[in-house]
């Protein structure tokens, strides 16, 4: 498309969404896993201190405790470095928070470290694309801590207690790998392998694309997952299968029914299936082995650190955002504390929470969290009086509600905030009782001003960068394609250099697609090349369908299988 072509002008203020918002979703596919594991994680260091008669110190276990809701979407190798780094950020986090409040009583000043704390959360977990449940579990945590009394001689041992309750995070999130250790990588393949039989089944461009993205997901899965096993061998397999299903490669490809059934199988926990290998193809795929060699001497490291530097650098897409999330939890945490709220922190959690990549979807949390809220508070009021029977009805009270957070915030945000609210406020019955009344009127009002607080900010502060990240994804998709295309124009050209082509533009594609629906949601920016996107992406998926129909007909596999 031409500088000069006429492109439709897009209003600046766009339409929010009323209806959808509080609609209920499917439940996701391991809402279980994340539950159950919160709920040991929690449980055991709660009964200790049960025992021991120090329920006062509830507070810093959870913080070691909640990071196990973390790193269940993720291979066990990949997961196991993942809750490492959270648990170390959840400590340090809560170390800034409780000298903050040894230090000073000002409320002012701990509301400018709460929001301090909280955009530095909110960068670092976009940045490093953690999550879910992201930063806000952080924002709690550290939020909670400021505005505890707190001793300095007692920051050591409570620190303590959030980093041994975290290790033992660490081992429930992480000790499944025992007994089922290609889990995760089976989970992906059988997404990829379901999104291609919707496509294969109703092909157009929103089933392309989520098999497409499905896809890059389950390679990315098998690549973090360590060395290549004989399952894992197998898994891949199923992809390329699923690849060149979207592909429309030559030779015979399975239909939607012969690739639903594969899905079921790859999730259940018998064997894997085991279908020929696609033509063109070997027993040991092409660039996967490459790039888990690449992995392996350092290389692979070094490209994600500089992601990581790249998106926390000047001119990131993400930096406005954590702007926001700054602003918005000072100015509601502020105008709490002037109305005279006695929990200024739930105002800048509240805002924390709405904070979304654009102001559409920040709308929609805002709607979500306030009603989910606002019923939680009520849910408190009939549940307080059981909890209040004794220690042991509060813990398990907090377990449940902790079990039923996990369960019901996969359906819609608004239905797991409704477990989250009264789980909260029982959490600070473990230190001392609070009048039912103050907690649930001083929530709801909080409730109230962090999410139009945060709304508010919003809208008035700019993310001029959505735009720019579009265009840099037209870039890196347009120097992709142009990388395989000049591969697939030489009939000599490795197989390995190839496979790795493929999978970047696969990943590029899937990047300008997200880039471009943040986008579609931002307000105050210019308009948005959306000739150039689909154009882009249509060329895109026409390379994607010449490489498969190269590899169809590539090197023949040696007669020893080998590579």
């Amino acid at each position: 498309m031409s500088d000069t072509a006429v492109r439709p002008r897009k209003p600046s203020v766009r339409r929010l969404p009323v209806t959808g918002t509080l609609r209920l979703n499917s439940p996701a596919e391991i809402w279980f896993k994340p539950a159950l594991s919160v709920v040991v994680a929690s449980a055991v260091p709660n009964l200790l201190l049960y025992a021991m008669d120090r329920l006062d110190l509830v507070m810093y276990t959870m913080a070691g405790s909640l990071c196990a809701l973390y790193g269940h979407n993720l291979p066990y190798a990949r997961r196991a470095h993942t809750v490492v780094r959270v648990v170390l950020g959840m400590v340090a986090g809560l170390a800034v928070a409780l000298l903050a409040a040894s230090a000073t009583d000002s409320t002012a000043v701990l509301i400018t470290v709460g929001a301090l704390l909280a955009a530095v959360q909110k960068t670092f977990c976009d940045a490093s694309r953690i999550g879910p449940p992201g930063n806000l579990i952080f924002t709690f945590v550290t939020s909670a801590s400021l505005f505890a009394p707190q001793q300095p001689g007692r920051i050591p041992g409570h620190l303590a207690l959030a980093l041994a309750a975290g290790a033992f995070s660490w081992l429930v999130t992480v000790g499944p790998a025992l007994w089922r250790r290609e889990g995760p990588e089976r989970r992906a393949t059988a997404r990829a392998l379901d999104a291609a039989a919707a496509y294969a089944a109703e092909p157009g461009p929103r089933t392309r694309h989520a098999a497409v993205a499905a896809v890059h997901a389950a390679w990315q899965a098998l690549l973090a997952a360590g060395r290549p096993t004989p399952v894992r061998q197998e898994l891949e397999r199923l992809v390329v299968h699923a690849e060149r299903t979207l592909a429309g490669a030559p030779g015979p490809v399975p239909g939607p029914g012969q690739l639903t059934a594969w899905a079921t199988m790859t999730r259940a926990r018998g064997p894997v299936p085991n279908p020929p290998p696609a033509p063109g193809t070997v027993g040991h795929l092409f660039g996967i082995d490459a790039e888990r060699a690449a992995r392996r001497t350092g290389r692979g490291r070094r490209e994600a650190r500089r992601a990581l530097l790249r998106a926390l650098a000047p001119g990131s897409p993400v930096l406005p955002i954590a702007l926001r999330t700054l602003i918005g939890c000072a100015l509601a945490g502020y105008a709490s504390s002037a109305l005279g709220v006695g929990h200024p922190y739930w105002a800048v959690v509240t805002a924390a929470s709405v904070y979304q990549p654009n102001v559409t979807l920040t709308w929609s949390r805002a709607v979500q969290r306030t009603v989910g809220n606002l019923v939680g508070v009520l849910v408190l009021a009939a549940v307080i009086p059981v909890a209040r029977i004794g220690p042991l009805a509060l813990i398990m009270c907090v377990l449940a509600f902790n079990f039923a957070a996990e369960a019901l915030i996969t359906r819609n945000y608004w239905l797991g905030s409704i477990a989250v609210t009264p789980m909260a406020l029982l959490v600070m019955e473990f230190a001392d009782t609070h009048p039912a009344g103050g907690l649930i009127a001083d929530r709801a009002l909080d409730t109230l001003l962090g999410a139009a607080v945060g709304l508010l900010v919003a809208i008035a502060v700019p993310n001029r960068r959505a735009a720019g990240r579009v265009e840099q994804a037209l870039t890196a998709t347009a120097e992709a394609r142009g990388r395989a295309e000049d591969l697939i124009a030489h009939p000599d050209s490795d197989a390995l250099a190839l496979d790795l082509a493929r999978r970047r533009l696969t990943s590029s594609l899937v990047e300008l697609r997200d880039a471009g629906d943040i986008a579609a949601g931002e307000w105050w920016q210019r308009a948005l090349p959306e000739e150039e996107m689909l154009a882009a992406e249509h060329a895109g998926h026409r390379t994607l369908a010449a490489t498969a129909q190269r590899r169809g007909v590539s090197t023949p596999p040696p007669e020893n299988g080998a590579v």
